[in-house]
């Protein structure tokens, strides 16, 4: 599944939650569930060991109310917030885009159940017509099943493969040019390239 999030952008996305309003971890796990449409719920292992950071370095403060923890921003932090702005902007962006994916991925892999199913239920269909006509339909070979089987298993990787890589390149880029990186017109250039080159590489192990 393509990633939702870029190297350091759920950390700053966390302030820009908590700058909203104090939150407690749950709180913030369930906040990122309802933005992305329910595409992305991070666990406990990767909300509270960024607060915790966070708080280590004078951006949150943490206040125990019973049996919850409840975090707050500082001025630091909505200093931090504000002076990254830019950085925001692009991270929401790439985060439409991440959960665009995701759902665009959602809806191959349904589509592709439906195709099979109805592949099934056709089959199911001439079986029944031949057995009322007293004879038995003609069985397709083993190895051509497992073979067709096989194929459609591995569509569905490449699929796989190929959004998470359209996603992880445009959350990179996005991210890179939000924080102020230069994106010379040869990186696209090489990227074009290499794509090009991928896919008559992949051309020739098709045809053998």
């Amino acid at each position: 599944m393509p990633p939702v999030f870029s190297h350091g952008d759920l950390r700053l996305y966390l302030l820009r939650l908590l700058d909203e309003s104090p939150r407690h971890g749950y709180d913030l796990m369930q906040a990122l569930s309802d933005r992305t449409g329910g595409t992305y719920t991070p666990s406990a292992g990767t909300i509270y060991p960024r607060l915790s950071k966070l708080e280590e370095e004078g951006l949150v403060t943490k206040t125990v109310d019973g049996r919850k923890t409840v975090y707050a921003i500082t001025d630091a932090g909505r200093a931090e917030v504000a002076a990254r702005a830019d950085d925001l902007e692009g991270i929401e962006a790439g985060l439409s885009d991440s959960v665009r994916l995701i759902a665009d991925e959602v809806r191959g892999s349904m589509r592709e159940a439906m195709r099979s199913l109805k592949a099934d239920l056709a089959a199911a269909a001439q079986a029944d017509k031949a057995a009322s006509r007293g004879r038995a339909p003609s069985a397709p070979a083993p190895e051509r099943d497992e073979s067709r089987v096989s194929s459609r298993a591995q569509v569905q990787r490449a699929d796989a493969l190929v959004s998470t890589f359209r996603a992880t390149v445009r959350a990179d880029l996005r991210s890179h040019v939000a924080h102020g990186g230069a994106l010379p017109a040869s990186a696209v250039d090489e990227l074009e390239r290499a794509l090009e080159a991928a896919g008559r590489a992949l051309t020739v192990a098709i045809k053998g």
